[in-house]
Order: structure tokens, then sequence, then C-alpha cells
């Protein structure tokens, strides 16, 4: 990002940008390109406004497809991220963060439901 950028108000962007997640909801990614413009939303009581970084959808490149090897990747992570820590077993849900174990990890006087870790 060189110099100043044009700056555009919410919804007012010209076609040909996009965000982000607007490129990614059409199979396309930055591909290395620097932003092109920002997008600012205004918000209430004197606070800053939202910031979005706009690229041109011209230069956009595909998204790399996912090898045998990210899937993989992928699918350890989510497995960890449903291992109980405390009973290491899998608890058939991503276990928040708030709580660190699965439910009947952290609330064992609870009565046991049908489906427990």
């Amino acid at each position: 990002m060189s110099g100043t950028l044009p700056v555009f108000r919410w919804r007012l962007a010209p076609d040909g940008l996009a965000t982000r997640r607007q490129l990614r909801a059409r199979n396309l990614r930055p591909g290395g390109q620097d932003v092109a413009a920002q997008l600012e939303r205004p918000r209430r009581r004197g606070r800053p406004p939202l910031v979005a970084y706009l690229y041109r959808v011209d230069l956009a490149q595909p998204v790399r497809p996912m090898t045998p090897g990210r899937w993989r990747a992928h699918a350890a992570m989510m497995r960890a991220r449903r291992t109980c820590p405390a009973c290491r077993r899998d608890a058939g849900y991503v276990i928040p963060t708030s709580l660190g174990t699965c439910v009947p990890c952290t609330y064992p006087d609870q009565p046991e439901s049908p489906r427990s870790c």
C-alpha cells in the first residue's frame, strides 16, 4: 500500500472492487495485489468507523484447491477442537473455549444425558 487510498462510504463502493469475503464468495483471492481502496462504515457515539479493505476483482486469482495434506491437517485440527482435555474423549462438538472442557466434565453434578462425551 503506497500513498493514500480512496475511501468509500458503506455500500457505495464502485463495481469492480470487493472485500476479501466477497472475493471468497466468488471463489477468488486477492493474489498478492495491494489494497485498492478502503470502505468505511460510520458508527455512533464518537466511535471510529469500521474499516474494510477493497481489492480489484479483475486482478484477483482463483482460490487454491485443497490438497489431501491440507484436508488431513484440517481434520486433525477439528479433531483436536472436539477432544476434551479432561476425559480425552471426542465430545462430538467443538468444545467452547469459555468452558475449556466438555459439558459433562464442566458440570459433573448434572444428570447424564443420552449423548454425553
